[in-house]
C-alpha cells in the first residue's frame, strides 16, 4: 500500500492547511495511508499531543480514512522529518514550499547544490510533492 507523509505545524498555519489539502487529495486519489506528522522541538517543548493534532486536522478536513497522527520530538525539524519518512518507508512526501526552503539551507551545509527533491528521491526512494500556499 502507498504511504504518504505530510509534515505540518501545530496549530495549523495557512501553509500547513494548503500542504495538508494536497496530501489528503493525493492519499485519496491513490487509496494510500496518510501520516500527518508534527515535530515538537525540544527547545520550545510545546507539549503538542496526537489528540490535539488529530482534532485540528479533522476540524479542517473531517475524519480521514487510513490516517495516522504522529508527534515526534527533535532538535531539528528537517532531521526529524527525514527520520520519520525513512521509518515509515514513505512512497510520497508532501511538503510546503517553506519547508523545502529550510531543507535546502540545511543541505547546503553538506552539499554544493542541494536539490531536496533529488536528495530525498535518491536517499529515501520517494516522490516529493512541494506545495506553495498563496500568500
Amino acid at each position: 500500500m502507498t504511504r504518504v507523509v505530510v509534515p505540518v505545524r501545530y496549530p495549523l498555519s495557512k501553509h500547513s492547511r494548503a500542504t495538508l489539502d494536497e496530501a489528503v487529495r493525493v492519499a485519496r486519489e491513490r487509496d494510500a495511508e496518510l501520516t500527518v506528522l508534527h515535530v515538537d522541538l525540544y527547545q520550545s517543548n510545546r507539549g503538542v499531543t496526537r489528540t490535539e493534532l488529530k482534532r485540528a486536522v479533522e476540524a479542517e478536513f473531517g475524519p480521514l480514512v487510513r490516517a495516522r497522527y504522529v508527534v515526534r520530538r527533535g532538535f531539528l525539524v528537517e532531521e526529524t522529518i527525514l527520520e520519520e519518512v525513512a521509518a515509515e518507508e514513505a512512497d510520497i512526501v508532501v511538503i510546503g514550499s517553506k519547508q523545502a526552503s529550510r531543507w535546502r539551507r540545511m543541505l547546503r551545509r553538506f552539499l554544493d547544490d542541494p536539490d531536496i527533491d533529488v536528495f530525498l528521491r535518491e536517499k529515501l526512494d520517494c516522490t516529493v510533492i512541494t506545495v506553495r500556499a498563496d500568500d
